[in-house]
Formats: structure tokens, sequence, C-alpha cells
């Protein structure tokens, strides 16, 4: 008998997440800077922790229905509809985050061998998705300059007529690039002619920066655009907005037609979120405003912050991020920006994320999550700059 207790050659291909990598050198090491993971230094706010305590008390302890509890769906589309075109409560699902969501969206979508364009560099977690359903993933990179942008016309020259999705996401992990509203309006009509599915990932949209004073931040969406029919799927999730990135909930607005699938795919991978996640999720979309505009104000300052120290330093150069929360910037003589970082972390004790774990695109650079004070910071710059030093 052949015995071969290993996974699926598709499965052992896959890339490990090098930033995961970085991280675990950290581990047991004291007085480390963690920015490596995209996620805020503040707690949870209390009014939504106490949601989920009272729900808890409550006992709300058992199975919620595949697609969500209907105060939330319904707050969900309340919220996305204020901000974009309105949008039926029938075309919202919750998930168990806003990774989850978009491994369902390619599972509701994605053959195996299709052909699926990404723009890069991206989040590792989504460039993989596509390759554990066995498609194939063309990736189109972004340009580096004084922000980073998008050749609009590589991108529909890689969107052929056979192309079954795109992956795009806006603001962008993790270079900060924002789309424009005539760049998706170009792609829109592009993939509407072709039959291209159009998969956002809009977890950031509300990290946006230089907006006009008294406008709300939210980053143009292909939601502005979509008629109900139209083959968008917008993904999100409650991690960066509402500083809830250990409370695993996201959500998914699309057409009707996928809904009742949809919730087939929910119940045979988490079967449903948690209920009382699910409450703290209510207060955080009806009552979150505040805190968004605190984030933004106070990310804003600490991109700006980061920004001027990061192209201070020789061989180091750093475009200005438009969104999101992340400095991804340029090292002079990095070539291998996995051992770079393992490096920073036994050597400066500070932690980044390399470049390479976004792609082939990302060698080269390095990013670092501004989430985080000014303090923390300004200190972390000072390790980077006696190591470069030291080099």
């Amino acid at each position: 008998m052949l015995l071969n207790p290993t996974a699926r050659p598709l499965v052992q291909s896959l890339g490990a997440s090098r930033i995961r990598e970085v991280a675990n050198a950290g581990i047991g090491l004291p007085d480390v800077l963690p920015f490596w993971f995209g996620e805020p230094d503040e707690v949870t706010p209390e009014f939504i922790r106490n949601a989920a305590k009272e729900a808890l008390d409550g006992g709300d302890t058992f199975y919620t229905p595949n697609l969500g509890i209907s105060p939330l769906r319904e707050a969900i589309a309340q919220y996305v509809s204020a901000l974009h075109r309105p949008v039926d409560v029938n075309r919202v699902g919750v998930t168990s985050s806003g990774v989850s969501a978009l491994m369902l969206v390619a599972q509701l979508i994605v053959n195996p061998g299709d052909r699926v364009v990404a723009v890069t560099p991206l989040w590792p977690n989504l460039l993989e998705i596509p390759k554990i359903l066995g498609a194939q993933v063309v990736q189109v990179p972004l340009q580096f300059g004084q922000t980073w942008e998008l050749d609009v016309q590589q991108l529909l020259d890689a969107l052929t007529p056979d192309t079954r999705a795109v992956f795009l996401n806006s603001p962008n992990n993790p270079t900060g690039w924002v789309i424009t509203r005539e760049q998706q309006e170009i792609i829109l009509a592009h993939c509407r002619r072709h039959g291209i599915w159009i998969l956002a990932d809009d977890v950031y949209e509300r990290l946006v920066y230089d907006v006009q004073p008294g406008t709300a931040s939210c980053a143009p969406s292909f939601l502005d655009l979509a008629t109900p029919d139209d083959r968008i799927v917008s993904t999100n999730s409650f991690s960066k907005s509402w500083l809830m990135t250990g409370w695993r909930l996201g959500w998914i607005v699309a057409p009707q037609p996928l809904m009742s699938d949809l919730g087939k795919l929910i119940e045979y991978n988490t079967s449903c979120a948690p209920g009382f996640v699910q409450r703290a999720g209510i207060v955080a979309v009806e009552r979150g405003n505040e805190i968004i505009a605190h984030t933004v104000e106070r990310y804003q300052a600490a991109r700006d912050f980061l920004y001027e120290r990061l192209n201070a330093l020789p061989g180091v150069t750093s475009p200005k991020p438009k969104g999101a929360m992340y400095c991804f910037f340029r090292v002079a003589g990095a070539e291998d920006t996995l051992a770079l970082c393992k490096q920073l972390v036994v050597e400066a004790k500070l932690g980044l994320a390399p470049g390479s774990a976004f792609g082939p695109e990302g060698e080269g650079y390095v990013r670092w999550c501004f989430a985080s004070s000014l303090e923390r910071l300004d200190e972390g710059v000072q390790r980077l700059t006696q190591f470069l030093r030291s080099r």
C-alpha cells in the first residue's frame, strides 16, 4: 500500500505568507516594534465591545442565518447605500471576516483553469486564493513614482475576452494606490463588453487622505457606477474602518442571482458568523462615523510623518500613499527583502513586511504599517536609521 500523507500538489505549491514568516522570526524576542501586520494599535471602541458583551449575556450563542442576521444586513445595506448607489438588503451577505468574503466570492465565480487578472503588488491572500481554486493568475504591476499609479491600457490589454475576472484592491495593500473614477469607468466599460467579473476588495475604502474638508472620506468604488445586474462583487470588512481586526466580520455586496448560492457556500465554509459578533457589527456601522473620522485624521498625520522621515533616509524612496495604512518604500540595494526584514527583526528589533510577500513586483520594497502613534513610528524610524548606517 502506497502511503502519501501530504496535501494535494496545488496546495503544496502555494506560497506561504512571508509576512507571517517574518513575524514568526520575532516571536520570543523582547522589545520588537511590530509594524508588519495591517493592524491598528488601538483597541476596538468600548461601545462596540459592550454590544457584544450584552449579546453574550443575553445568550446569543446559537447558530445564525447563513447570510447574516437581518438587522446587520439591513444596517450594512443602509450604510453602503449612503456611501454609494442604493443597495437592496437582499444583495448583502455577512461573512466571517473579509478574507472569508474574498474566498467565498472566488468560489462563486472562478473555475479551475480560469484566467484571472490581478493588479499588483497585492496582499498575498488575494493572490493565492484563485490559485487554490486552480485558476491561472496574470499580474499587472502598478507603476512606481511619486505615487503608485496604474497604467490603465496595460490592464485593458491583459483583460482579454477569455478572462474570467479581475481582482482590484483600492485603496491598495501594500502601496496605498487609489483608483480614480475615470479609470473605473474605462475598466467597467471594457469588462461589460467582454463579460468579465470585477472583484473589488473595498476593505480600505474609508481610509483615504487629502480629501476636501467637510466631505466624507471614501475612495471611488465600482458600487458608485454599478447597476444591480453588473458582474461586480464588492467585499468589505469591519477590521480597518472600525478597529475590529480580531472580530473576523465582513460582508459581500453581489448581484441578486448569486445570493442563494452564496448562502450555500457559507454553509459549507463557516455555516454562519457568530451572533454576538454581528450585534457588535450593527452598532459599528450605525454609530461608528466618529471612529472613522478619528482614524482617518490620526492615520493621515502618521502617514505624513512617516513619509517625510523615510524619504530623509539615504537610499530610501517612498511614494506618498493616497489611502490604506501603509508606506511601501524602496530600499536601495535590497535584493532579498525577506532576508532583510528578518535581519531587521533580529538586529534592529523592528518588524516590517517584505515586499516580496506581495508578488515578484514587490521585491526591493518594504511595507510599513503606519496605523500607530507618532511616538512608536519615531522610535521605529530611529531603529531603521541606525540599522542602515551600520550597513
